[in-house]
């Protein structure tokens, strides 16, 4: 049986006991995944039929008990040939474990497992079911001192097939009760018999009766009386030796009338007003035979009695041989006609009877025999109670452990009932729904969090990122939604997780026409509205091109849909002007070539290349500058990389110059020379870059070579 599955959830693990009617093993319920102690019915009864129709009634009715000192059965199933029953299983050792290692046993620990036991047997007894096999081997010990009680129920099984095998009693029959052992029936009293030999054993560290066979035994729980417990273990207390030598007396009628009457004894027979009470006194078997010889008073005629035997003499010797006959005679007229009244009362009783049997035999309604349906659908129950002609009732409700539409109990259960009667199914609606808690607004870490809490797993939960408007790794969607109910074990929940805006990089609109920006903005989803163009005047910018953007530069992250302004150039400011300059720039030696760089500083630039080329002659390099009252033009010119005396400087004043003459001279900041005439209508200018980016990357000045 080592590693076998019954019922394909009790894995068998180890072999830890059994007895005449079963083995014992420890198990793992795989489905619950705790221990349990799985019992299996032994070999030999597996083809008894009626054995096992009562072992499957007794062990349903014992798993009705419900009490801390009874070992609680989970489960009654069979898988083929092999029959058994799950029940709790407990850590610890036996009673009788206990007994042979540290009996005697100190009074109060007796009497404390005693009061226990009874505990039990009177939870049992209350409900009809009697244990039938009370001895220390059935009690456990769990390793926090609780008292349990197991096998319940498989001595009255056993009684529904004969009491002997191979000349054998089945049972333990040290711990028997007298009228178990004659084979008649017991109930209850069989039990408390069986407590105090269990008692008398905890407290003399040995058994009432012993003999060389069971018969020898049995005979003696028949016969002899019990050995006082004090005379064994004088430590005894008196109140306690008289709840052992109730318990045990041979008459059932002399023992305690129920196990709650022994158990309330018990609790008050350590108390100083009982320890030194007075022995039990008992009427003997022969102070109550009725037959046995008495000597009786004779009657006198006067009425009175003599109170000697020779008077009772004298009273027959009065009597003469006539007179004796006369009444003899008489009697057996007496007795002849009591004779034919009794036999005409048994008659008329007779018929009557048959009678009786006969108008109930017609209107009799058949019995059926209550099968288990725990375990099995409800629809399944309810059709096979409708087949056996039964009322099924439904009773739904929540149950953690049981899936839903599962029958988890049933009233009755393994007993015979009439047609027509109401059988109450007790049906699961699975594991009681919880509310979906609101996740919007939350991290995902925090999400599982609050849904651990409830019982759902990280492996039911999947996340999907996607771009919204609101803070990266926020919660925005769930399903199910919130406050819907859900099964903590199998529901799905989905996440949608804000991953932030869905950002690009801002275009470059610094440069560009109004239109050109417009249109760079719609294609890329951002907003531009009538009043967000700005139109100013700009050094930097001819007129009509953007010469700024806001909020966002160039190159920044942005999403669809935001807004954005543009600053468009209207031309220059009142106080700046344009002015074309003319530079003949000849190479270091006529014939060969020369790197020639040209810098401008003007109102628009600081110290910027606009122009690189390489010259093996002489050209002229035409450069447009802005200049304001407040800021000149300065052009540097650096034939490879020196600085020459082409350079030039353009004032205001030259522009004011350049409005009324066709040629605006402009000084020589070395030599004072004058500078080539500017042209009079001002050439388009292209955005400078930097000497700082690109290695000094030239740009536009308009009109160069």
């Amino acid at each position: 049986m080592i590693g076998k599955q019954l019922g394909g959830r009790y894995e068998i693990l180890e072999r830890v006991g059994g007895g005449g009617m079963a083995i014992v093993y420890k198990g793992h319920d795989m489905l619950l995944h705790r221990k349990v102690a799985v019992k299996v019915l032994r070999q030999q009864y597996v083809h008894d039929e009626e054995f096992i129709r009562r072992f499957r009634r007794e062990a349903q009715s014992a798993a009705s008990l419900s009490h801390p000192n009874v070992v609680s059965i989970y489960d009654v199933g069979q898988e083929e040939d092999v029959h058994y029953i799950v029940m709790e299983y407990i850590e610890g050792k036996t009673l009788n474990d206990l007994i042979k290692e540290r009996a005697p046993l100190q009074v109060d620990e007796a009497v404390h497992i005693a009061a226990q036991i009874c505990d039990a047997l009177d939870h049992a007894h209350m409900n009809q079911i009697v244990h039938r096999d009370i001895k220390p081997h059935n009690i456990l010990l769990g390793i926090n001192g609780r008292i349990k009680v197991t096998d319940f129920g498989i001595a009255r099984a056993a009684d529904a097939t004969q009491i002997t095998q191979t000349g054998s009693v089945v049972g333990s029959v040290h711990y028997f009760s007298p009228e178990h052992a004659k084979g008649v029936s017991t109930g209850a009293k069989s039990d408390i018999y069986s407590l105090g030999i269990v008692m008398y054993q905890m407290l003399t560290a040995r058994l009432p009766f012993l003999g060389e066979s069971p018969i020898s035994v049995a005979l003696k729980h028949l016969q002899e009386n019990v050995e006082d417990p004090r005379n064994v273990n004088p430590l005894i207390p008196q109140s306690v030796e008289n709840i052992i030598l109730k318990s045990m007396r041979k008459n059932p009628d002399e023992r305690y009338h129920s196990a709650g009457e022994m158990l309330r004894d018990l609790e008050s027979c350590l108390t100083p007003q009982r320890r030194s009470e007075a022995k039990l006194a008992f009427f003997e078997d022969r102070e109550l035979d009725e037959e046995r010889t008495l000597v009786m008073p004779a009657i006198r005629d006067s009425g009175t009695a003599a109170v000697t035997t020779s008077a009772t003499t004298d009273r027959h010797a009065a009597f003469r041989p006539e007179d004796e006959r006369q009444v003899e005679g008489k009697k057996r007229s007496i007795w002849a006609l009591v004779g034919i009244w009794l036999a005409v009362a048994v008659i008329l009783i007779g018929g009557m009877w048959l009678a009786v049997v006969y108008a109930l035999d017609k209107i009799r309604v058949p019995e059926v025999e209550v099968p288990s349906f725990v375990g099995q659908t409800a629809k399944v129950a309810e059709a096979r109670l409708t087949e056996l002609k039964l009322i099924p009732k439904q009773i739904t409700e929540y149950n953690e452990a049981v899936a839903k539409d599962v029958v988890y109990d049933q009233k009755p259960a393994g007993s015979t009932v009439r047609e027509g009667a109401t059988v109450n199914i007790y049906v699961s609606l699975g594991p009681q729904p919880k509310q979906m808690p609101n996740l919007t607004g939350k991290t995902a870490k925090e999400a599982e969090q609050e849904l651990a809490a409830i019982g759902v797993q990280p492996s039911q939960i999947k996340t999907e990122e996607v771009f919204y408007d609101e803070e990266v790794g926020k919660i925005i969607k769930q399903s199910p939604e919130a406050a819907a109910e859900m099964d903590p074990k199998t529901v799905a929940v989905k996440l949608t997780i804000s991953k932030g805006k869905d950002t690009f990089a801002m275009p470059d609109l610094i440069g560009k026409t109004e239109e050109v920006a417009k249109s760079t903005l719609k294609v890329n989803g951002l907003e531009l509205k009538d009043e967000d163009i700005i139109r100013q005047p700009s050094l930097k910018q001819t007129k009509g091109k953007v010469f700024d953007q806001w909020p966002f530069e160039a190159n920044e992250p942005v999403s669809k849909g935001q807004r954005v302004k543009i600053y468009v150039s209207t031309g220059l400011p009142e106080e700046a002007g344009e002015i074309k300059v003319s530079l003949p720039i000849s190479p270091d030696k006529s014939g060969k070539s020369s790197e020639i760089r040209i810098l401008l500083t003007d109102a628009r630039y600081e110290n910027v290349e606009i122009k690189k080329q390489t010259i093996t002659k002489q050209e002229v390099f035409e450069i447009v500058v802005v200049v304001t009252k407040d800021k000149n033009a300065v052009i540097q010119v650096l034939r490879d990389n020196q600085l020459t005396g082409d350079s030039r400087t353009v004032t205001y004043k030259d522009y004011e110059a350049s409005q009324n003459k066709t040629s605006t001279p402009a000084s020589d900041a070395g030599t004072g020379a004058s500078a080539p005439a500017a042209s009079p209508t001002p050439t388009p200018t292209a955005k400078p870059v930097s000497t700082k980016q690109n290695g000094g990357q030239q740009a536009a000045a308009g009109g160069g070579h």
